[in-house]
């Protein structure tokens, strides 16, 4: 919804700008919800920390999906489509890397992290060209790369587990709250400007 050079975003832009911002706030939710069932399970229960850490990469299939719905009309989805990929791949490696215990399994999930930024971060330079707000997206890009890398390498510290991903997870739904609320302005733009 770019509003780069002080013009008023095209009608296209400002119905992917409100698809998006839907979006952004589901995925809120859903990280919000995760960080909340981690914090109330996770040490008291190897089975639903397992079950949350397979279900996070999974749900990002689902969100992705969700993205390509909300940009229909963008002539590459071939970054959403690799993400989708690489996360639905994730899914069952930390699934199976759950049998050789936690610390790989977290390898396995700073990995997807590492490479779901970069993708997340190209989309949202991407996205930039032709619309504001993305700004978070493309920090929360880098910040997950940065996550990733910290997540491999302290993968064996005896203080790490489920649990320690949850900053993670709650600084990505700080950024898609903070992308919704600068999509708001861009859509808020064009209802001034008709």
């Amino acid at each position: 919804m770019t509003t780069t050079l002080n013009s008023a975003p095209d009608g296209q832009a400002v119905e992917t700008a409100k698809s998006l911002r839907k979006l952004y706030f589901i995925r809120v939710a859903f990280s919000v919800s995760w960080v909340i069932l981690v914090f109330l399970f996770a040490k008291k229960s190897a089975e639903i920390a397992t079950i949350l850490l397979i279900i996070y990469p999974a749900w990002d299939v689902f969100g992705t999906f969700m993205d390509i719905r909300a940009n229909r009309n963008t002539a590459s989805k071939l970054p959403q489509y690799i993400n989708i990929a690489i996360s639905a791949v994730t899914t069952i490696v930390i699934a199976l890397a759950l049998r050789d215990g936690v610390p790989m399994a977290l390898i396995v999930f700073g990995g997807w992290a590492i490479l779901t930024g970069l993708i997340q971060l190209t989309l949202g330079l991407r996205r930039k060209k032709i619309m504001s707000g993305q700004w978070p997206m493309i920090i929360s890009g880098g910040q997950s790369m940065i996550g990733g890398t910290f997540t491999i390498i302290s993968a064996h510290s005896a203080d790490r587990g489920i649990p320690s991903l949850a900053a993670y997870v709650a600084f990505g739904a700080f950024y898609y709250l903070l992308a919704a609320y600068n999509l708001s302005k861009t859509i808020n733009q064009s209802k001034s400007t008709t």
